[in-house]
């Protein structure tokens, strides 16, 4: 992270599992570890990529299917969100490398203390209730997710606290070069 004049910028590293932990959970499709021969053996499933934690009263865990735009570099952060009574995960189908930026549960927080990721296709990640984090930002065409998180049954109401950065001028300006 380096500063230029009045503008904060951020530089993503790699998404890992020890890295990511304080905001949640690393899901990666190339974890084959965990697979187990399912129907007869014509498949193999990866269990416990990643853990649902809600608070299910006047609400469901619903999945989604989410088609991003991707967004050209240098990216100007437009604002965190947190969601309180539930975690939200973000599964890539289509391949698509993308940008995760977070900070830490708790008090809303300062532009100092974001922390930006770059995943590969092959990444997801679950946030962890209450981690501050940017909405999607796709970096490649084409990119489609699979979210699954906490839906209001009736629709009225939304367990999405925003907070707004224009103030805070915190940039991504370049990505780390493929190795």
């Amino acid at each position: 992270m380096a500063t230029s004049e009045s503008r904060l910028i951020l530089t993503p590293v790699p998404l890992e599992p020890a890295g990511f932990a304080p905001y949640g959970e690393v899901i990666d499709r190339r974890d084959a570890r965990l697979a187990r021969a399912i129907n007869d053996g014509s498949a193999a499933r990866l269990d416990g990529l990643g853990r649902v934690d809600a608070e299910l009263e006047g609400a469901h865990v619903g999945i989604s299917l989410v088609r991003a735009l991707s967004r050209g570099l240098p990216f100007r952060l437009q604002c965190v969100e947190r969601h309180q009574l539930g975690t939200q995960a973000f599964v890539p189908l289509r391949g698509s490398r993308w940008l995760v930026v977070v900070a830490p549960a708790g008090r809303a927080p300062e532009a100092s203390g974001l922390r930006a990721f770059i995943a590969t296709s092959e990444q997801g990640v679950n946030y962890a209730r209450g981690t501050w984090h940017h909405p999607l930002i796709a970096i490649d065409d084409g990119a489609e997710f699979v979210v699954i998180d906490r839906i209001i049954d009736d629709g009225r109401g939304d367990d999405c606290e925003v907070l707004d950065l224009a103030a805070s001028a915190v940039w991504i300006e370049a990505l780390m070069p493929r190795t």
